[in-house]
């Protein structure tokens, strides 16, 4: 790869006045190369643009070249190929900062990853691509802060379990058309490796996934990720908003853990270090994501002083999920973050001198207990949070699995007086508002350690799908039941699909929680549904009775 940086001169302000006016209308800036495009010139950009894992000096650029009518994801298949990139001040690219060139082959599906640095902090930026005489969609991405600098507020548009055959990507959209977030922050389930027609059933697939079996090998991973990437929306949210991503189970298979999965056997599927292997190195080439050292996702990112944003990878070295009833849930020698992670975690956190700690946990951390709920309400339950289906337990794939690991983080919050810790998560497809008690039978009159906010599905089935019913109806009985055993959950709604914004300022950080009108309509619009937020030094959450914005 070469490269060259160059120096420009636009003040701060008049560049975020630009992007702001510019990202408003965002579908409109990127635009998805059109199959009749992909025919007449095969050099094309089929799968958009992307940046993510913003520094104060640099961000991650993507991109997927098809060099070739049969370069088709997964086939190891087509020509290498040379891609100019560009980076500039502005989105008709007249004050260039920075550009270079990188090739593309076969070994890496033919995706494109540049770690661009020599940038201005706190700054947007466009960035493009060229190969041959095809130009890209144009994306816009921003860097974060000096890490030493005064920032007043970071927002974050928030988004977990997006399920291709359960509906459109709306979410997402309607995330791509605000001018006003810093990043994307997607806590996991970004893929989903089932076989078409089987979660959801058949009856209610929106639209199949490609492959069509199960995915196992690298070219399964490499062509399922690149069918979410032909999504317009999705699209439209990689070319406006960096992304900071980690993984959960469905980018490789069901409640993974570190050994196997719910849904791998390896003589129907294989060996499963090859199955992780290739998931692994799919989803690094196809997402805007850095791996860490150990090939893994879980690592650190500032925003000034404000924000330390220390995301986790709950998958690569936990420990098989107990079974429920055992008493193995408190084994100190089962794990959920491994050794090293949690050592890696503990150590930021008390290192760390940002007005917030936030967190992003694939998986709930928060105690959840449950109570007597009707038989109706316990199945779909059951399906959704890894329950047994003949009794009532704790979710075993959360962190109430393994509460050696959580007692040992709160109580390294607690004695170390670490305040302001924020946990952001996914996966459950509810949304949660909750705080994360040192001892839960005895809150509220012990202390809370931290707080939670959950987001809910972008499409992926929540208990109102798995009942077909109308949302507001029957979960309302689960939902107070939740909250009657668990008085540090202060809200949670189970019934719809949608995204969060997480807004940040030195005095309180704050989630607004909003919904789209129905996953299985392209055109779905958006509401705001609630709020909520922790004050600076309380570790509690109360409801906020308008958003942000």
């Amino acid at each position: 790869m070469t490269s060259r940086h160059i120096s420009s001169a636009p003040t701060r302000r008049t560049v975020v006045k630009a992007a702001a006016v510019t990202a408003v209308a965002a579908p409109a800036l990127v635009g998805a190369v059109s199959p009749a495009l992909a025919v007449s010139n095969p050099t094309a950009f089929q799968h958009g643009v992307a940046s993510g894992d913003p520094l104060p000096d640099g961000v991650l650029l993507w991109t997927r070249v098809t060099p070739a009518p049969d370069a088709t994801p997964g086939s190891g298949k087509g020509p290498a190929v040379t891609v100019r990139w560009e980076v500039a001040e502005d989105r008709a690219f007249t004050r260039t900062a920075a550009e270079g060139t990188a090739t593309a082959t076969a070994a890496s599906d033919h995706t494109l990853k540049v770690d661009v640095r020599g940038l201005r902090p706190a700054t947007p930026y466009w960035f493009r691509f060229t190969a041959g005489d095809t130009v890209s969609p144009v994306g816009r991405t921003r860097t974060t802060p000096t890490v030493d600098a005064a920032t007043p507020g970071v927002r974050f548009g928030v988004v977990s379990c997006s399920n291709w055959e359960a509906g459109h990507f709306s979410a997402y959209r309607h995330l791509a058309a605000r001018a006003d977030l810093d990043a994307i922050l997607h806590l996991g389930d970004y893929i989903y490796e089932y076989a078409s027609g089987s979660y959801p059933t058949a009856p209610y697939t929106v639209r199949e996934h490609e492959p069509k079996h199960e995915i196992v090998s690298l070219a399964d991973y490499r062509l399922r990720h690149a069918t979410y990437k032909t999504d317009a929306d999705l699209q439209a949210l990689h070319a406006t908003h960096p992304m900071i991503a980690i993984w959960d189970d469905h980018e490789v298979a069901n409640d993974t853990w570190s050994g196997g999965a719910e849904n791998h056997t390896p003589g129907a599927e294989g060996d499963w270090a090859a199955r992780v292997a290739a998931a692994k190195q799919a989803y690094f080439e196809w997402m805007p994501v850095r791996a860490s050292t150990e090939g893994t996702v879980y690592r650190r990112l500032r925003f000034g002083k404000l924000a330390d944003l220390h995301l986790l990878d709950l998958r690569s070295f936990r420990s098989q999920q107990s079974s429920v009833g055992n008493g193995s849930v408190d084994d100190p020698e089962r794990t959920i973050t491994g050794r090293a992670q949690l050592d890696w975690l503990k150590s930021g956190l008390a290192g760390s001198d940002a007005t917030w700690k936030l967190v992003g946990t694939s998986v709930m951390i928060s105690p959840v207990a449950f109570g007597a709920l009707p038989a109706h309400l316990l199945a779909p339950l059951a399906e959704l949070l890894g329950l047994p289906a003949e009794g009532l337990a704790v979710n075993v794939d959360q962190w109430d699995g393994y509460t050696d690991d959580r007692k040992e983080l709160l109580a390294h919050l607690t004695q170390r007086s670490i305040r302001n810790t924020v946990f952001l998560t996914g996966d459950i497809h509810m949304a949660w508002a909750n705080d994360v008690p040192v001892k839960a039978a005895t809150y509220p009159l012990s202390p809370s350690a931290a707080t939670e906010f959950v987001v809910t599905s972008v499409t992926s089935d929540t208990v109102a799908d798995l009942l077909h019913v109308p949302p507001g109806t029957v979960s309302l009985v689960a939902s107070g039941a939740i909250k009657a055993a668990n008085r540090h959950v202060k809200w949670v709604d189970m019934d719809h699909h949608g995204y969060g914004v997480l807004d940040v300022t030195t005095e309180r950080t704050q989630m607004d929680y909003y919904t789209v009108s129905d996953r299985t309509k392209p055109d779905a619009t958006t509401a705001w549904q609630r709020s909520y937020r922790t004050t600076s030094g309380t570790q509690r959450i109360e409801r906020v009775y308008q958003p942000v914005r």
